[in-house]
């Protein structure tokens, strides 16, 4: 799964149905790939939009 959504993170150009093949055989269903993959492409999507507003995260984000 992290395999999966590292690839869709990083080059979401690249994905393929068989990168689906992995997670189903690992027991993942239709679902719960979808959720996988909505997630994924959330976070990515909420990330972009910050970093294209220029938005500064606080110190208790940052881990500081």
């Amino acid at each position: 799964m992290l395999h999966y959504a590292e690839k869709l993170t990083r080059t979401p150009w690249d994905m393929t149905e068989a990168d689906l093949i992995p997670l189903r055989e690992t027991g993942w269903d239709d679902r719960a790939i979808l959720d996988i993959n909505q997630t994924t492409a959330y976070y990515a999507y909420v990330n972009r939009v910050a970093d294209g507003l220029g938005v500064i995260l606080d110190e208790y984000a940052k881990g500081e």
